[in-house]
């Protein structure tokens, strides 16, 4: 009796044993959001057997659409840009807030798909793509695809295609400002060109009684017999919401969720600590545990509505009631962390992305596919070398025009974040300017430039004059003759930057600080896109053989949100 209860106690203690062992073997990762720290808007995703690509919003900025490569949703690589040869697209003449708004990535029989509209000129197109990191084709356009926001459905069942997007009031008479239509098309996915008759599916949004506005980003997805038809709602800021509707035919009638909507923060107190806002323009894709997770964009406030970073990816689980989804119960608060029960992948050689991080890009072998341009991409104005690092060729073109400027600009990721680079650089003029700039638009920013002024070598710093193309100079102070390589540093504490050089490499020397950071604030600017920091020289109007280099560019964001 006794050894039958000696077998019976280590069969239960095995058993509890693997339990736990399981238990805590299965919860090995942990979200943390945003998955993509800085300017990276409009997330579209897509799974193919165990990888997940993602892709978001550049506007005019060059090359357009990152793709990013992840199989955990968590450690994410970028492996290419969507549009990075100019003969598919540039912006030249386009603002930088215009350009390309919300790609959508979808994936069928071996080919990838991605639509998007060129807001100002181009319109809705698609392009596609056997790799994910490229090349993609040239884009081909959808003219009666009038609207924004295009993506594709496709129906594994019927093996039909359809795209839906955001369009017009009915009959083009909107009811009131920001009144917008779901529409759709099928499409014919080999041909990449739209079959049939538009129909409306949405009117307004979830209830046109309630005068919503800017019902925009649409995606379908079919689960348990339902057509799920999901899109952002009230505008892409502090109104920003989720809401989805069902319908038993791709066709609808849909219906909306009574609990709509099912991702807001616009309820929560606006002066909660680390607030996360404006959440909304989502995509539902199924994680590698098999449960639903969601990607979205928000944003990190470090006052009411003030921030620079841009607008972020997120992530958040999905739950499942009565056949309807819900993202965080519709109005709670967004987590920085969602412990998940699966185990993490990181990829080699992936910059990171989330949480806090430093490192240092070099320029002796080729670009960080993450260094964005204005507008188009040149070689001819920059050259790369061990020795010299970046060489830039001073152009009369300057960041408050809309052209090509000798600008290489990476993302500001963090509230609290420091850039830091060494230039070598010999003014000849007063026009002749080099250094490291904090840019909002061609608007806003402050520059931090090595100069000419009386006759002698100065440190300079500048701030835009909106609406004027010029700048206010701030302050400045001389250099010595000769000085060789030149430290400039900015760093971002939530309100405000600082501006730092030197020039022992050794010693920072504190050139002005608590500048207001609001004035480069997407709110003050008006735009849709984050703040770069960026590699800039310019000979200001005037031809100039002159050139600048610069050996790095270190950056390292530390918020304490992360710690």
């Amino acid at each position: 009796m006794m050894n039958m209860i000696k077998k019976i106690c280590k069969v239960v203690l095995t058993i509890f044993g693997f339990i736990l062992s399981h238990t805590v073997c299965a919860q090995t990762t942990t979200l943390a959001n945003p998955i993509l720290t800085g300017f990276y808007p409009d997330p579209s995703i897509v799974k193919v057997g165990p990888d997940y690509y993602l892709v978001t919003s550049t506007f005019s900025y060059f090359p357009g659409i990152p793709v990013f490569h992840s199989q955990d949703l968590k450690n994410w690589k970028q492996i290419g840009n969507v549009i990075d040869r100019p003969t598919q697209m540039d912006f030249m003449g386009e603002r930088l807030t215009r350009g390309l708004f919300a790609p959508a990535i979808s994936f069928y029989k071996g080919t990838y798909y991605l639509t998007c509209t060129d807001i100002d000129h181009d319109g809705n197109f698609v392009v596609t793509a056997q790799n994910p990191a490229g090349p993609w084709s040239d884009p081909v356009k959808i003219p009666s695809v009038r609207g924004i926001d295009p993506s594709i459905y496709f129906d594994e069942e019927t093996a039909k295609a359809y795209i839906l997007y955001n369009s017009d009031a009915p009959d083009r008479k909107p009811l009131y400002s920001g009144h917008r239509t779901i529409r759709m098309y099928e499409f014919d996915y080999q041909n990449l060109k739209v079959v049939g008759e538009e129909k409306q599916l949405v009117n307004g949004g979830v209830d046109l009684s309630k005068k919503p506005v800017w019902i925009e980003a649409p995606h379908i997805m079919k689960r348990n017999g339902w057509y799920y038809l999901y899109a952002a709602e009230g505008g892409t800021s502090v109104n920003h919401s989720e809401v989805v509707l069902r319908s038993k035919e791709v066709w609808g009638p849909y219906v909306p969720f009574e609990g709509n909507p099912i991702l807001t923060q616009r309820e929560l107190p606006t002066d909660r600590k680390d607030a996360i806002t404006s959440a909304g323009h989502a995509q539902f894709v199924d994680g590698p545990d098999g449960k639903m997770y969601c990607i979205f964009l928000a944003v990190r406030p470090y006052e009411g509505d003030y921030y620079n970073t841009g607008r972020e990816t997120f992530i958040a689980p999905v739950t499942w009631k009565n056949d309807w989804p819900m993202i965080e119960h519709g109005e709670k608060a967004i987590s920085y962390r969602y412990p998940v029960s699966y185990k993490e992948v990181k990829l080699k050689g992936a910059l990171p992305q989330s949480g806090n991080f430093a490192y240092t890009l070099t320029f002796d072998k080729e670009l960080d596919p993450t260094l964005l341009f204005m507008r188009t991409l040149d070689k001819s104005w920059y050259s790369l070398s061990k020795k010299q690092g970046l060489t830039l060729k001073l152009k009369p073109e300057t960041v408050m025009e809309l052209g090509n400027p000798a600008f290489i600009g990476k993302r500001q990721q963090h509230l609290f974040s420091i850039a830091e680079t060494e230039l070598v650089f010999s003014p000849k003029s007063e026009k002749e300017k080099a250094g490291l700039i904090i840019l909002q638009d061609e608007d806003h920013f402050y520059w931090l430039c090595q100069s000419r002024s009386l006759g002698k070598d100065v440190l300079q710093l500048y701030q835009s004059k909106p609406r004027s193309k010029e700048m206010e100079l701030l302050t400045e102070v001389p250099l010595a003759a000769k000085t060789g390589k030149l430290g400039l540093r900015i760093s971002s504490e939530g309100d405000a930057y600082s501006f730092h050089f030197s020039t022992d490499a050794k010693t920072w020397v504190l050139l002005k600080d608590k500048m207001d950071a609001k004035f480069l604030s997407t709110k003050v600017a008006g735009s849709f896109i984050g703040c770069l920091y960026g590699l800039y020289a310019t000979s200001s109007g005037e031809p100039s053989a002159n050139t600048a280099s610069f050996q790095y560019l270190k950056y390292a964001g530390n918020d304490p949100v992360f710690k």
